[in-house]
């Protein structure tokens, strides 16, 4: 898959674009890139357009911004899709990027068909979250990204997965983070509102995905908010990454979603 760059205000955005077709947005998670999607975007770009970019500080996109918000990399998402001049598409975001998707969701719905949480929640963080995250800010101040990618990354998969080799794969995707792009993300992270007033009062096609083994984000926390609207999927034998472990499980989810909306 080739990798794109667009220059954008205050940022340059790295990205695969692959296939033709209703255009989807794949929002990868933390100290991840667009090299997350690997095993699912050729399924899903055999019918859809497929846009994955790095977000900003991530894999090749680099942005000026200091102390970025949530909300600052939502608009910078929304500034890359309008020069891609697409008018509406459907959003995936993983973990962080559900984050985003959520705040991209609640400034620009009207740019949105539906959106999914993959592994993620409309949940701040909590007290004790918040100190994790301050915590790993002055990890990679100190040691670099090395420490925290080796620390972060084992917990995201199932205790089954451990000796699996994308977990080394996503180690090593994750130690191509800029130190200040992972330090800024965190901050981010930490200081995100709680955004379930998003599913509550929206009227598009949702659908949240949890894994049935997810360490990081528990099912209860990810379907938060039950309307008519709103569809739940739970991917078995998978912890925080079934792009990884259950990458044709996650595909399907995509797929059948995208087809009913």
């Amino acid at each position: 898959m080739e990798t794109k760059s667009m220059s954008i205000t205050n940022s340059t955005i790295t990205y695969i674009d692959e296939g033709e077709g209703k255009p989807i947005v794949l929002l990868h998670g933390f100290c991840g890139s667009s090299a997350y999607w690997s095993e699912v975007i050729p399924g899903i770009s055999e019918k859809y357009r497929v846009i994955a970019p790095d977000l900003p500080g991530h894999g090749g996109s680099a942005t000026v911004l200091k102390n970025y918000s949530i909300s600052d990399i939502a608009e910078i998402i929304k500034e890359f899709l309008d020069k891609l001049n697409l008018d509406k598409v459907t959003m995936f975001g993983h973990s962080l990027g559900g984050y985003i998707t959520l705040a991209f969701a609640e400034k620009y719905s009207d740019s949105l068909n539906g959106f999914s949480l993959v592994h993620s929640t409309a949940f701040p963080d909590s007290e004790e979250a918040k100190k994790g995250r301050s915590t790993n800010i002055e990890k990679v101040k100190a040691e670099g990204i090395k420490p925290l990618i080796d620390g972060l990354v084992p917990k995201l998969f199932s205790p089954d997965h451990q000796k699996q080799q994308y977990v080394e794969t996503a180690k090593q995707i994750g130690y191509r983070t800029p130190p200040e792009g992972a330090i800024h993300t965190l901050s981010a992270m930490r200081d995100r509102p709680d955004r379930n007033s998003v599913l509550e009062s929206t009227s598009l096609p949702v659908l949240l995905i949890a894994g049935e083994q997810d360490q990081i984000i528990p099912t209860e926390k990810t379907f938060s908010v039950s309307k008519v609207n709103i569809k739940q999927s739970v991917i078995k034998d998978s912890g925080h990454m079934s792009m990884y472990e259950q990458p044709g499980e996650l595909s399907s989810a995509i797929k059948d979603f995208i087809a009913n909306i």
